[in-house]
């Protein structure tokens, strides 16, 4: 009886630490890190629709984890995903905390498909149905907000490292 009182009591102790280092987690949040500005412009008029400051995903890792583990992104940001080749793209909101419109771009720079309120942690495929070679993510609404239309174009420069 004594035995089984005493497992009970480190089963108990090591419920209660394992719980308690829980608490000391703390979410990962990763900052905005401008790498760059983008300009949308309408393709009937050629006027700029916004400006905004971007990081850039060219390597597999920011591919990988683009928006991932963000609380927050200003209305005037973005991210930016550029491929070396045409094709069509797959995007899914895995660890991604917070909604998104997804602007997929040709290889001449224009809009050729969107999805608009991706939802947070939704691991449903988001396909750009056609080829593409960039894709833009922006808070969830701003598409809408913009009335971002297919062929609308952008044109993106990479700002100096400090």
């Amino acid at each position: 009886m004594k035995s089984s009182f005493a497992i009970l009591c480190i089963i108990m102790v090591c419920l209660t630490s394992c719980k308690d280092n829980k608490s000391d987690i703390k979410p990962i949040e990763v900052p905005f890190n401008k790498e760059g500005e983008l300009t949308l412009y309408k393709s009937t008029s050629d006027s700029i629709i916004t400006k905004l400051d971007i990081e850039i995903a060219d390597t597999d890792y920011d591919v990988q984890t683009g928006l991932m583990y963000r609380n927050s992104m200003k209305d005037n940001q973005g991210m930016l995903f550029v491929f070396p080749t045409m094709r069509e793209r797959f995007f899914y909101m895995k660890n991604t905390r917070i909604p998104l419109d997804l602007i997929y771009l040709d290889d001449k720079l224009k809009i050729v498909s969107f999805q608009e309120n991706a939802q947070p942690f939704n691991e449903a495929a988001l396909p750009s149905k056609v080829p593409a070679q960039y894709v833009l993510e922006i808070n969830a609404g701003l598409a809408e907000k913009w009335l971002l239309e297919i062929d609308d174009r952008m044109e993106y420069s990479e700002v100096p490292e400090n």
